[in-house]
């Protein structure tokens, strides 16, 4: 089963989930067979929405996000940083396009990212506030936006 049948195979599962399971009221049942009304289930099991993709996925940009999600498991990321490892030829090669494609379809919280990614630099060397929101932001290092150094700074403690 390839990843994109198993996500849908998850999806519908995860569905049926969140309709709910019976309770002992629900399952009980009078001497004549019925449900008794007081003890009757009145909520409607909603149908599973179709999913539907909104462009093809190619098989490159599925191992793409296979690989971003690797990465963003280990360590914090920046947007950026992390679309330049999937297309690093010392990273994983793959193109630019599928790499975008890959990351923005992962809809990642970058400034938790950027807050991981700030606490990890302080656990192993000394910042100032001043040189961790540079380190964060900067296109030599960890490339994220400005806004996303400062609140992973601020998150981290400095």
């Amino acid at each position: 089963m390839n990843r994109l049948h198993f996500s849908l195979a998850a999806a519908t599962v995860a569905a049926l989930l969140a309709c709910g399971t019976p309770t002992k009221a629900d399952r009980a049942v009078d001497q004549s067979g019925t449900v008794p009304a007081a003890t009757a289930s009145t909520k409607a099991v909603p149908k599973p929405a179709p999913v539907k993709p909104t462009k093809p996925i190619s098989a490159e940009q599925l191992n793409a996000t296979e690989s971003a999600r690797d990465y963003l498991a280990s360590q914090g990321f920046s947007r950026r940083g992390l679309i330049e490892q999937l297309t690093s030829d010392y990273g994983d090669g793959y193109e630019v396009k599928a790499a975008t494609a890959a990351v923005d379809s992962l809809h990642v919280d970058w400034n938790a990212q950027a807050a991981r990614s700030a606490k990890s630099y302080l656990a192993s060397q000394s910042f100032s506030r001043k040189g961790l929101i540079e380190q964060l932001e900067s296109n030599s290092g960890e490339g994220f936006t400005h806004d996303q150094a400062v609140y992973g700074v601020e998150a981290a403690g400095l």
